[in-house]
């Protein structure tokens, strides 16, 4: 978004309740002050607090959020494309080489900025790291691409809160997992708050989301599908990491549950194994995100191992 008028007088523009221009950057982009919050360009960053609506309404219009420089990078890194640009005026600078990445036009795309306050009332919550971008989503792989090359991946079914799901992509990233697969019924990836709690790493392992759960289509490609649950044939976390030693080139498909009722029944008979990590102190069980990283860890290809 350009405009060669640098000298237009801001007073009339907050009379008038539009954007002008703050300052136009060497590569040709605009930063655009605040000035009408009801302005239907702000409608991406409007009222973000209610959950219900953003989740409806993020992937209708084809967006999510990236909050903080660090995850707005690795999201641009991994292909996606900002819609807009929000943030307050100290972050400017900071943020001006991303912003130029686009070149001498900045690829049209608006930069708002203003006071952290009013940043607030646009959004209904205060922007912590300062910067936020409305990306436009792509369009997800089919399960067979994301898996192809694989030996460690993860299952989330009907997970819905979406910290857990955040958390799970980070571990996943961080403990040697190479892609991971939603389940029809678990929560977005892509809302803010999985992408802040995964720090961007959403964007860093290839994933997709499944359009039919459970069957077995993970065994047609190749791989042994862990649940990590009780059921008839449960197994210690140990003894299936004795199993990996001695088959280096096993396949595993993770399967992690809801946070209420864990897996499904049909999905635990559907497993070729049930792991279970054993506990002490009467602990009956782990947070998902958590049992999730000791079974990534625990599993993850050793090195020297063939593939």
């Amino acid at each position: 978004m350009r405009t060669g008028n640098r000298g237009v007088d801001k007073s009339a523009g907050s009379r008038l309740g539009i954007f002008l221009p703050l300052r136009v950057g060497d590569n040709g982009w605009v930063l655009i002050e605040i000035e009408d919050l009801n302005d239907e360009r702000l409608a991406d960053y409007t009222s973000m607090t209610d959950v219900k609506l953003r989740s409806r309404l993020e992937p209708e219009r084809g967006l999510f959020m990236a909050e903080s420089k660090n995850v707005i990078e690795r999201a641009i890194e991994a292909g996606y494309k900002p819609r807009s640009f929000l943030m307050s005026h100290r972050w400017v600078e900071s943020m001006r080489e991303l912003i130029d990445h686009f070149g001498e036009d900045g690829g049209d795309v608006p930069v708002f900025v203003g006071p952290e306050d009013v940043l607030e009332q646009v959004t209904g919550f205060h922007l912590h790291r300062g910067a936020m971008a409305a990306m436009q989503r792509i369009e997800l792989p089919p399960v067979q691409e994301v898996v192809k090359d694989a030996s460690r991946i993860v299952v989330i079914e009907d997970v819905v809160d979406h910290t857990n799901v955040g958390a799970i992509f980070r571990s996943a990233a961080a403990l040697g997992v190479d892609a991971v697969l939603v389940t029809p019924s678990c929560a977005d990836p892509l809302y803010r708050r999985s992408v802040r709690v995964s720090m961007g790493t959403v964007f860093q392992v290839p994933w997709t989301r499944l359009e039919k759960w459970p069957d077995r289509s993970l065994q047609d490609l190749g791989f042994h599908v862990a649940a990590l649950a009780l059921g008839e044939n449960t197994v210690t976390l140990d003894e299936f990491e004795e199993t990996l030693a001695n088959n280096p080139q096993m396949r595993v498909a993770w399967v992690l549950g809801s946070e209420g009722y864990g897996l499904k029944p049909r999905t635990i008979r559907m497993a070729d194994s049930c792991v279970m990590i054993p506990m002490g102190h009467g602990v009956d069980s782990l947070n998902v995100a958590a049992a999730g990283a000791v079974a990534f860890w625990a599993s993850r290809k050793k090195r020297g191992a063939s593939a």
